[in-house]
Formats: C-alpha cells, structure tokens, sequence
C-alpha cells in the first residue's frame, strides 16, 4: 500500500488527507462494480468498517438529507454530511459526502466545500501504478481505491495562540485515526466483500445522482440507525 499523501496539517485552513491503495478483484465482476447501487454497496463497507473497527461505539445514522456520524447517541454528532453524490464511468466511480458541520468541524468549515470521497479506478495500462508490483493473477483485475477528506477545517485545531498546540493534538489524535481507520478500510477490500444493499434501499437516492425523496432513503444496517 503507498504511503498516504497527507501534506502538513497547517495552523489556519483547509486540511487534506488522502489514502490509496490497489485491490486486484475478479474480472468477472468488474462491469458491476460501476453500478451506482454497487457503489452505494461500497460505502456502507466504509461505513460498517468505522463501527466495526471503534467497537461499536461511532455508529452512522441516515436521514433523508444526510449522513450523520455519531459517538455513542445522536446528540454527539462528530460529523454531519449531506447525502452522497454517486458518478460512475465504465472505468471509474465515486460517492461524495459533502460536509455540513458537527462536533468535529470548526465554524468556517460548516457549509463550505469540504467533502470525504471514496473513488475506485481501474488504471489504464500506461498507468501502471507501482512498477515494481507483480501483475494481477489470471483472472483478476487490478483497480485503484482512494479515501480522500478535502477542504476540512478541524474544530480540535483551533486558531489564534491556540492553534500552534491545537495543530500538533489534531496532528497525533484525530487524523492520525484516521488515516488508520481509511488504510484498514483499504485492506479489508482485497476481498470486496462489500455488505448487501437492501431492498429498496436508497433506490431514489440512487437513481438521482444524489437528493431523492424521504420514502426512498431506507435505513438499518449494521453499524448504521
């Protein structure tokens, strides 16, 4: 697995963290895994890797309009996001939550244009991505998965005088989670097995790219409320 791309985490402004890694997945099952419903399979893996690998105790719950993160009870929402934004291509997908607020967010990152995305990619031939990699075995294919949180304004930060500790505790503490939580994510994909989309589940959400109608946004899954 590379080494993540996470830049310096800076005293004022946006924060980037970016994980990838290669999964070599059947060939067989490649032409769905760019269905959006298979994509929406994909994040509620994330999703259940996050309860799994914190015992239980962050937990998602889903509302029509949004995704919300929480410690324990719906009171303590760590992260608020907006509903996810599915695009698929015949060689790339993606889901998009945007950021609203929540507890780990500071007031200049509410509503802005912070987002955590999923993107999985089957690289063209002349992207090889590490040279020194054996090829896939027979039958398989290699694909590119990457977890990346973009235009993040940490709360634990802080700012001003504070921000020169608050750096270094957001630093050692909360993103250092998760980079771990995002590459034990990318390691359980080598065997995609991703958890089953219920019947009906987000079906509107799905087939509107995003958005849909209440009705449409099924729930209760493991890990989510």
């Amino acid at each position: 697995m590379p080494e993540p791309e996470r830049r310096e985490v800076p005293r004022a402004g946006a924060v980037e963290s970016i994980q990838r890694a290669e999964v070599d997945v059947p060939e067989s099952r490649l032409g769905d895994l760019w269905k959006p419903q298979n994509l929406e399979r994909l994040a509620r893996a994330y999703w259940r890797w996050l309860n799994r690998i914190s015992l239980g105790l962050i937990r998602v719950v889903y509302e029509p309009e949004s995704r919300i993160v929480v410690l324990l009870f719906r009171p303590l929402a760590l992260l608020r996001f907006h509903s996810p934004d599915y695009e698929t291509s015949p060689s790339h997908g993606t889901v998009t939550w945007r950021i609203e607020r929540g507890l780990l967010v500071s007031r200049e990152g509410r509503e802005g244009n912070g987002y955590l995305r999923i993107s999985v990619e089957r690289p063209k031939d002349a992207e090889a991505a590490e040279p020194a990699a054996p090829p896939p075995p027979r039958g398989r294919v290699r694909l590119r998965v990457e977890v990346a949180v973009a235009n993040f304004y940490p709360w634990l930060r802080g700012s001003g005088w504070f921000a020169r500790f608050g750096t270094w505790i957001y630093s050692q503490t909360q993103l250092r989670i998760h980079v771990v939580v995002c590459n034990g994510f990318l390691r359980s994909l080598a065997k995609l097995e991703l958890p089953p989309a219920r019947a009906g589940a987000l079906v509107g959400e799905i087939d509107g790219g995003g958005g849909g109608t209440p009705e449409a946004r099924a729930v209760d899954a493991e890990g989510e409320v």
